[in-house]
């Protein structure tokens, strides 16, 4: 993709993107009971996010993908390092909500890394697939896209978090049972999202006049990180 070239929507979606990424994090601490599911406040909006790494890869092409992928992780270890500092900081006379502060915004070192490599790894993944998978269909079938690098992307996002956060806490087979449930619903979320993205992808093609194909990109997630 053009490094010079202008975009209407690129820079709204980044924002929208970091924007949903940040408000999964602070979210997160919340378990929820939905009928017979178990689940954590930001698997009911995470999964948003690889969708947006779908539509960023499809429409704009890897490097616009890695470029928002870079300012969605640095957005997250600022809001965990200034959660812990303010946390850290001693609360003004008078000023009685320290706990309940705490509660929201006390990142645990160990799951706020866990969460970081884990978002890492996983939407880097789910972008490569999407990228390779649509010279592979010559930019036909796209749901087979979404969905595959879905599956490959969010494989290795919850395998991650789980085994960093929870390693030497709980028995394999607990880990396993939490990998295993929580991979299930993310990859059937955004499978029954699918349509959404048929609709959103084929509306900003037409208006962006691109439809990226990264034949001669680089796949290197280092590379010109921060560029489109």
């Amino acid at each position: 993709m053009p490094a010079e070239r202008n975009f209407k929507h690129l820079d709204t979606l980044t924002l929208i993107f970091v924007v949903v990424l940040l408000i999964s994090n602070l979210v997160a601490q919340k378990i929820c009971r939905i009928g017979p599911l178990t689940l954590s406040g930001a698997e009911l909006l995470f999964p948003i996010t690889y969708i947006f790494g779908d539509i960023f890869t499809e429409v704009y092409g890897y490097a616009a993908s890695r470029r928002a992928i870079w300012i969605g992780f640095f957005a997250s270890a600022l809001l965990s390092a200034m959660g812990a500092i303010v946390v850290a900081l001693p609360p003004a006379p008078g000023w009685n909500n320290q706990l309940a502060f705490a509660t929201v915004f006390g990142f645990i070192p160990r799951l706020v890394i866990a969460s970081l490599i884990a978002y890492w790894a996983g939407e880097f993944t789910n972008s490569y697939t999407l990228a390779k998978m649509k010279l592979l269909t010559r930019g036909r079938w796209l749901w087979t896209r979404t969905v595959g690098s879905t599956i490959s992307g969010q494989a290795v996002d919850t395998a991650t978090v789980v085994i960093i956060a929870f390693w030497g806490r709980a028995p394999w087979k607990t880990l396993l049972a939490l990998i295993v449930s929580a991979y299930v619903t993310k990859v059937i979320y955004e499978v029954l999202a699918t349509p959404l993205t048929y609709a959103v992808v084929g509306w900003l093609k037409n208006t962006e006049q691109s439809d990226a194909f990264d034949d001669h990109s680089s796949f290197n997630p280092f590379h010109g990180a921060l560029r489109r």
